[in-house]
């Protein structure tokens, strides 16, 4: 047990981590909270105790994932605006976002919400709104932020970031998605990408040394 984490925060983890497993290897329907205890350790009786049903344990496994990418994507942006030398370390950054948003089990995710999309529309939107549009929000304001500091030349910060995401994520992502290939590009390749739509975005919005 971590320090200040209390037994039913224990528990709760517990569950979560088993109930992801469980629902990428088996999907929604194919997964039961028998299941889910069984893997976490549990009686069936403490998974009801934290999660009220099936749906409710999944919407938590899908949002807790998405806080966690954003987590990350946070921290590193925090840095990326403090540093002096933009293109290096947005290089940095787009490489390790196409590492972290092209993980196999997170495609199997997304896979997952798309599928259940119409028959839980409000998780696929709570899904796009602590993810992705968190993302894209955290990104206007680090590009906003190396606008104001005369590093970048973003009128629109908004539209930058999703030109960046765009330029970073289309292919490889659906590629990935559409073709049910979990790893459609090598890490080399990955790297090879980011670092190409790095080099196209700045050559939009990045500032010319004198």
């Amino acid at each position: 047990m971590r320090k200040g984490e209390t037994r039913s925060a224990r528990k709760t983890c517990q569950i979560l981590q088993a109930a992801s497993v469980t629902f990428l290897s088996k999907g929604y329907d194919g997964t039961s909270m028998d299941e889910v205890a069984a893997k976490a350790s549990v009686s069936k009786q403490t998974v009801y105790k934290h999660f009220a049903d099936k749906e409710t344990l999944f919407n938590e496994v899908v949002r807790s994932t998405a806080t966690q990418a954003n987590d990350v994507i946070e921290s590193v942006t925090t840095l990326l605006a403090d540093a002096e030398f933009v293109e290096g370390n947005l290089r940095q950054l787009a490489r390790r976002l196409t590492t972290m948003l092209m993980n196999e089990e997170l495609l199997k995710l997304r896979r997952l919400i798309i599928a259940n999309a119409d028959r839980m529309p409000q998780l696929g939107r709570n899904w796009y709104k602590d993810g992705f549009e968190r993302m894209l929000d955290t990104m206007a304001s680090c590009f906003e932020r190396l606008t104001n500091r005369g590093l970048m030349k973003a009128t629109d910060p908004h539209i930058a970031a999703s030109h960046f995401f765009g330029m970073l994520l289309w292919i490889p992502m659906n590629e990935a998605m559409f073709t049910g290939n979990s790893n459609p590009l090598s890490k080399a390749k990955l790297d090879r990408h980011a670092d190409a739509s790095v080099e196209a975005f700045l050559a939009a919005y990045g500032i010319k040394p004198r």
